[in-house]
């Protein structure tokens, strides 16, 4: 299938090159500077242009890969943006961590456009990404899925079909909530530790033992032991977004978000204090009363 990508970041590097490598597909993608470098992309055959209107007038099917709602709402309805050369019949796949409401708003636009609207935001890392094996989270229409399935299934390795139209970024922010969450309630036990002369070793072992044990010790654990944070590439400024996320959306359905609130004042604090850039498993030292 001619697909286009926009946002070729950490996770949108993963799902080009697999579009192309396992999916055999053509690939044109948007000339961006928060790009990663494109050179195997290039040397694969993909094609760079320098709008989002020229990634749709060559696509049938276009996956957005960005930041957030504002800059999905950019490329969708901008000046030079994917709407305004739209040809009948394609799908626009959105892997972003996106608002809901904003995610059902653009999707009635696509429609306007005689498009198609998916909503297939991510779980996993880059790292998952870059081998094909990210799980999908579904919105949308049923055949509409089923369409474009082959292109998924280039750069997943599960793709669930969760509901209508915004299921899948409800979901995903569901998700990011308990994860993130998990990871920055280790990240202040780990620091309390620290702080009262704890042996990380034996505080990682109690946890796995234990009720502490899961995917966010996994992921923690390293960093914890000292043997890096990369091993989840995912900025502090980025988990406070979608705090931000899951407090609008949990606002607009009138549901509580006391728990919410207090990650997110630790999420807020470390980034007003400049680390935003900061991998999320860091915030065990940031939030260290006695610093190492």
């Amino acid at each position: 299938m001619r697909t286009g990508i926009i946002g070729v970041g950490l996770m949108g590097q993963g799902i080009a090159r697999n579009v192309l490598l396992r999916g055999g597909h053509s690939l044109t993608f948007l000339d961006h500077p928060g790009n990663q470098p494109v050179d195997e992309l290039l040397a694969l055959g993909a094609t760079s242009v320098k709008t989002a209107a020229a990634v749709a007038a060559a696509s049938d099917v276009i996956i957005l890969c960005v930041t957030g709602s504002p800059q999905v709402e950019a490329v969708l309805t901008g000046s030079e943006g994917v709407l305004s050369e739209l040809k009948p019949g394609t799908i626009v796949v959105d892997c972003s961590t996106a608002l809901p409401e904003s995610t059902q708003r653009m999707a009635k636009a696509v429609k306007q456009a005689d498009g198609f609207f998916v909503d297939a935001p991510m779980t996993r890392t880059a790292k998952f990404a870059h081998e094909g094996k990210l799980h999908l989270l579904l919105g949308g229409d049923a055949a509409v899925i089923e369409r474009v399935r082959p292109v998924l299934a280039s750069f997943s390795e599960e793709a669930v079909h969760v509901g209508a139209t915004g299921a899948g970024h409800r979901l995903k922010l569901l998700h990011n909530f308990v994860s993130v969450g998990f990871m920055s309630l280790l990240a202040e036990a780990a620091a309390q530790a620290a702080d009262g002369g704890v042996d990380p070793q034996a505080l990682v072992s109690v946890l796995r033992s234990g009720g502490g044990g899961g995917v966010a010790l996994d992921r923690m654990a390293p960093f914890l032991l000292g043997e890096g944070s990369g091993n989840l590439p995912f900025a502090i400024s980025n988990a406070l977004k979608d705090f931000d996320y899951y407090i609008a959306m949990s606002e607009q359905a009138g549901a509580l978000h006391l728990i919410a609130d207090g990650v997110r004042a630790a999420l807020s604090g470390a980034v007003e204090a400049g680390h935003g850039a900061t991998y999320l498993p860091e915030l065990s030292e940031i939030l260290r009363h006695t610093k190492a």
